[in-house]
């Protein structure tokens, strides 16, 4: 999986599982030729289903912290408002870990935390 983005690996992790997904982040282009690119809402980089409930996924890099706080702190309204239904939001980073104890070699490893609504309050548990 060398070569691919956080997004890809994510959407490989969730497919080879049975879940399917769709990335909904999009890249506006500007005649400049750069751009920026735009999440669904402003948190969600992947829509995935799976039996009874919706999951919006946001995948970063080595970011993992600063992803963490723009859906906790900064788009807080729009992570409470996708969690007010029967929904999850999740956060995938992704990170070089090595294979085993003592190995030089190194293996794609994600970070996964789930953001719930807490009462009023968004916390967040780490999965695995």
């Amino acid at each position: 999986m060398a070569g691919l983005s956080p997004t890809q690996r994510t959407m490989k992790l969730l497919r080879d599982q049975g879940v399917t997904c769709w990335p909904v982040e999009r890249f506006i282009s500007l005649p400049n030729r750069h751009g920026y690119r735009v999440d669904l809402f402003s948190i969600i980089d992947l829509l995935a289903i799976s039996q009874h409930t919706t999951l919006g996924i946001q995948s970063c890099g080595s970011g993992f912290s600063a992803h963490l706080n723009k859906l906790t702190v900064e788009k807080s309204a729009e992570s409470i408002e996708w969690l007010n239904g029967p929904r999850q939001l999740f956060l995938y980073g992704w990170r070089k870990v090595k294979y085993k104890r003592g190995s030089a070699a190194l293996r794609w490893r994600p970070r996964i935390a789930e953001i719930r609504l807490d009462g009023d309050d968004l916390v967040f548990e780490e999965i695995g």
